[in-house]
C-alpha cells in the first residue's frame, strides 16, 4: 500500500522520522505522498523527499492559505519545481466552508496553480469543501488535466462522485469511510468507484479511522490498513485485490514506481 495523503509537517512525525517510516512499513505501507499547504511547507517536504526514497511530495498552496499567494508566488513555485519535480501541484482547490481566505483569493490562487500544473505537466492534488459546483465548472475548462488529477479526501455524495468520475479524476478515500457518525454518504458512494480510480490515504495526523481499538490519539500512515479493509469490504473484493489495484493507480496518477 501507498498512503497518498500525509501531512508530515507535524512533530508527531518530524521528531522521529525514522520511527515513523519503520512503524508505517511494519504494517505493509510501503511509502507515502506528503502534501504541502503553502510555500514554506513545500520547501520543507521537498527537501525531505529527496532524502527518503519512499517519500514523495506535492508542491502547492491550500485554499486556506490562498491569502498568502502574491504576485511572485507562481515564480517561486516554478523555481522549486525546476529544482526537484514534485508528483503533483497541491494541495490546491476551493474551500468555501471555513473561508480562512476569501473566495476571490482562493479562485485566483487555484487558477494560478492550474497554470503551474499545465506548464510543468503535473496533475492537480485537489481539495474541495462546499465548493463542488465551482470546482466542477473550473475543471471542465481543463478536461485533459482533470483526467490526470486527484480529488483528495473525498467525502461526498453519489452525485458528486459521478461528477468527478465523469471528468476522469482519481478518488482518494480516507478514514472518513470508517466513521459511523458522518460517513454514510461516503460509504454509499465507495461501491460505485471504479477499481482503477481508487486511491487510499490517511490524511494523517487527521481523520483517524474510528474502527481502531484501542483508539489512538492521532492518525498515522501505519493505520492505512484500516481504511483499506473498510474500502475492500464496501467494494466487495478481497483486500489483496484492492491493494494491488491501488498501488497501480498510485503509480499511474503520480508517475512513481513503488
Amino acid at each position: 500500500m501507498i498512503d497518498i495523503g500525509v501531512n508530515i509537517n507535524h512533530t508527531i512525525f518530524l521528531d522521529n522520522l525514522e520511527q515513523t517510516f519503520a512503524e508505517m512499513q511494519a504494517t505493509g505501507v510501503k511509502g507515502m505522498i506528503c502534501i504541502a499547504s503553502d510555500y514554506n511547507e513545500s520547501q520543507q517536504i521537498q527537501a525531505l523527499s529527496q532524502y527518503y526514497p519512499t517519500m514523495w511530495n506535492t508542491l502547492g498552496c491550500h485554499p486556506h492559505q490562498a491569502k498568502t499567494w502574491d504576485s511572485l508566488s507562481k515564480e517561486r513555485f516554478s523555481a522549486l519545481i525546476a529544482n526537484s519535480k514534485p508528483v503533483a501541484i497541491g494541495e490546491t482547490g476551493l474551500d468555501f466552508n471555513r473561508n480562512y481566505s476569501t473566495s476571490e483569493e482562493q479562485l485566483y490562487t487555484f487558477h494560478q496553480q492550474i497554470e503551474l500544473a499545465l506548464e510543468h505537466q503535473l496533475p492537480l492534488y485537489l481539495h474541495e469543501r462546499d465548493a463542488h459546483k465551482d470546482m466542477i465548472a473550473i475543471l471542465k475548462q481543463h478536461p485533459e488535466l482533470a483526467s490526470k488529477s486527484v480529488i483528495h479526501c473525498f467525502t461526498g455524495s453519489r452525485a458528486e462522485l459521478d461528477n468527478y468520475l465523469a471528468l476522469g479524476l482519481f478518488i482518494g478515500i480516507t478514514g472518513w469511510v470508517c466513521d459511523e457518525r458522518r460517513g454514510e454518504d461516503l460509504q454509499a458512494s465507495v461501491p460505485h468507484i471504479p477499481l482503477d480510480k481508487l486511491l487510499l490515504e490517511t490524511d494523517a495526523p487527521f481523520l483517524l479511522p474510528r474502527n481502531i481499538r484501542p483508539r489512538p490519539k492521532k492518525n498515522h500512515p501505519k493505520y492505512l490498513p484500516w481504511v483499506a479493509e473498510e474500502v475492500a469490504k464496501l467494494q466487495g473484493i478481497s483486500l489483496d485485490v484492492l491493494i494491488q489495484a491501488t498501488i497501480k493507480n498510485t503509480e499511474t496518477a503520480f508517475g512513481i514506481r513503488v
